[in-house]
């Protein structure tokens, strides 16, 4: 697996990697019912929030970034939840999850506080 958190890596880059190791690791989930279910789950709130990351850099306005942000951070916590979820199952185990799981948390922690300043400042284009 490839070093997903870098430090001072620009978010794009950060959401990018950690939809690409999502990628990698749906596919050693196997084809069982469960596998296939939890890999597509995680797949669509994985790979979203990214590409909503780079719709909000486009926003119209301060409340339309707002809300765009508010739907990145949704699916990276959604994407938490199902990396949990195949942790805690043992779908798969290792150290790529249990990375993926702190890449998750980390990328929320950042959005916050991100998002915080965006609404206290009215400022879109520092993110």
């Amino acid at each position: 697996m490839s070093e997903v958190r870098k430090p001072g890596k620009e978010i794009s880059g950060r959401l990018l990697d950690f939809a690409t190791e999502v990628l990698v690791l749906s596919n050693r989930m196997g084809r069982t019912a469960s596998g296939r279910y939890l890999a597509n789950q995680l797949l669509r709130a994985a790979c979203s929030a990214g590409a909503n990351y780079q719709e909000s850099r486009g926003a119209e306005s301060r409340a339309d970034f707002v809300h765009k942000m508010h739907i990145v951070l949704k699916e990276l916590r959604e994407a938490h939840y199902w990396l949990t979820l195949v942790e805690r199952s043992r779908l798969v185990t290792g150290e790529c999850v249990t990375s993926l799981v702190g890449e998750a948390n980390e990328l929320v922690s950042i959005l916050v506080k991100a998002l915080v300043t965006a609404k206290s400042r009215g400022a879109t284009s520092d993110i």
